[in-house]
């Protein structure tokens, strides 16, 4: 059976940069680089995950709600009661209205929220823009749907990873279709300002386009407010809301997540959906919804960001320290920085060696670009790591890699 060029699965490996030049498909590098880190024993501060669990009162929850009987099928488009309190924390978190029976679907995460939407909006041919870097996912499900990948960069400076605004409208051409948006945004750290979001307001009123929105860090986020696009004038209709509870709860293998919105585009995202997942997550459901709804979640949540905000402070200043170059990021729980200064051109060549060198494993950023692109050259000696793990492995982390700077600057072996 012959493998042609144009067959899905090989898009999806050549736009995420995983096609070799045999036509052999390579692991993504983030199953690299935990596999590195399992072998070599090293930090493994490249792949995010919280390496603790959420609030117990959560879990129990779910641990109930499986012993009740909650383990079969759920509603397609999710229970009552998280459409609900999905719909209650847009209104009390942002003031948007929602229908929870019309304008709210449940899905398997985020991820699969984006691929459902992407599949149902767009087809061969169209247009999706997106910022650069780029969460990979993207990437894939836009070649998945046929569509074109194009991007407007995040540049990096004194204030951090800015949006190009000439650069955003000048990416806009008759052919594109959606605007995929990312804020708080992986894996920059950076917190679109509202005049950054009125920018892309303005290009997508004036051209008629959609824009779906990835908020799934909306939570986590260090003195920098964040905004939903959805909240600007004339966007609500024209703007389709994805979050989860895996980042704010720190549940992420429960893969609960929901996308909010028009009904019309609901109805088209979940046209789709029924037919991916169709449904998941029946006794983390109920969980979740109480959740949403309970104060005592949110303190916990407020106290996360603020732990993290900590953290984020104790890696950006080891990093500094150990001689990279560091943008401290607003909001997620990952930092970019860069190894230019240590001397290192090549961040994935850096990211193989330095379990061996460090015992600390991180991401090149190269993973989050387009192959050829700009973005993709100016990140090239970037790396993300991230500040989602206790702080004693924190601490160890640093003191690893500011041991093997000294080491280099000295010409010692650390």
């Amino acid at each position: 059976m012959s493998a042609a060029p144009d067959r899905p699965w090989r898009r999806v490996a050549a736009a995420t940069g995983l096609l070799s030049a045999d036509g052999q498909v390579r692991p993504t590098i983030f199953a690299e680089m935990s596999a590195l880190a399992n072998r070599t024993g090293a930090l493994n501060l490249g792949q995010g995950f919280p390496d603790t669990d959420g609030p117990p009162q959560v879990a129990r929850a779910a641990a109930d709600a499986i012993m009740a009987g909650h383990n079969q099928y759920p509603p397609g488009a999710g229970i009552p009661a998280l459409l609900g309190a999905v719909a209650a924390h847009q209104h009390r978190s942002y003031g948007l209205e929602l229908d929870p029976d019309t304008q709210v679907l449940i899905t398997t995460g985020a991820t699969e929220a984006i691929a459902a939407a992407v599949l149902a909006l767009v087809g061969p041919g169209d247009e999706v823009l997106t910022l650069e870097p780029f969460y990979d996912s993207y990437a894939a499900v836009i070649a998945l749907a046929g569509a074109v990948h194009t991007t407007v960069p995040l540049v990096a400076g004194p204030g951090g990873f800015r949006l190009d605004e000439a650069a955003l409208r000048a990416a806009v051409t008759d052919r594109t279709r959606l605007i995929l948006l990312n804020s708080p945004h992986n894996p920059t750290g950076t917190v679109l300002t509202r005049d950054e979001l009125a920018s892309v307001a303005a290009v997508a009123r004036t051209h008629d386009l959609l824009v779906l929105t990835d908020e799934v860090y909306e939570h986590l986020t260090y003195g920098a407010p964040h905004v939903p696009i959805a909240t600007l004038p004339q966007m609500a209709e024209r703007t389709l809301t994805v979050s989860s509870s895996g980042k704010s709860l720190s549940f992420t293998g429960w893969k609960i997540g929901w996308i909010s919105g028009p009904a019309d585009l609901i109805t088209a995202v979940r046209t789709v959906k029924q037919f991916l997942t169709y449904v998941s997550g029946a006794p983390f459901q109920p969980a979740v919804a109480d959740a949403l709804v309970d104060p005592q979640v949110a303190a916990w949540v407020a106290d996360l960001a603020t732990s993290l905000a900590r953290r984020r402070d104790l890696l950006c200043d080891g990093l500094e320290r150990a001689g990279f170059t560091v943008v401290v990021p607003q909001g997620t729980y990952f930092v970019l920085a860069d190894a230019a200064p240590l001397g290192y051109a090549d961040g994935a060549e850096l990211c193989r060696a330095l379990p061996g060198l460090a015992g600390v494993v991180g991401v090149p950023a190269g993973a989050f670009t387009r192959a050829g692109s700009a973005t993709g050259t100016a990140l090239a000696s970037w790396i993300r790591f991230t500040f989602v793990k206790q702080t004693p492995v924190l601490t160890e982390a640093v003191e690893r890699l500011g041991r093997w700077a000294d080491a280099g600057r000295t010409g010692e072996t650390p």
